[in-house]
């Protein structure tokens, strides 16, 4: 992440960041919503049963992310 976050600084890669601060409120409110979500249902419902609904989310990013143009 420290490699990446360097090379995309260094070539003015996060100047768009500035273009679009509604999406990243949006994304910052889901990541925080999603956090805190996740800490919730780690008490009520166990591990086995979370571990494979992670692994199906991460699958379908993952197909997504390589169909991607």
């Amino acid at each position: 992440m420290l490699v990446a976050f360097a090379r995309y600084s260094r070539d003015g890669s996060f100047a768009v960041l500035g273009a679009n601060l509604r999406f990243i409120a949006v994304m910052a409110t889901g990541w925080i919503a999603g956090a805190v979500l996740g800490g919730l249902l780690l008490s009520v419902f166990p591990d086995l049963a979370l571990i494979p609904l992670l692994v199906v989310i991460l699958l379908v990013s993952a197909v997504k992310l390589a169909r991607h143009n």
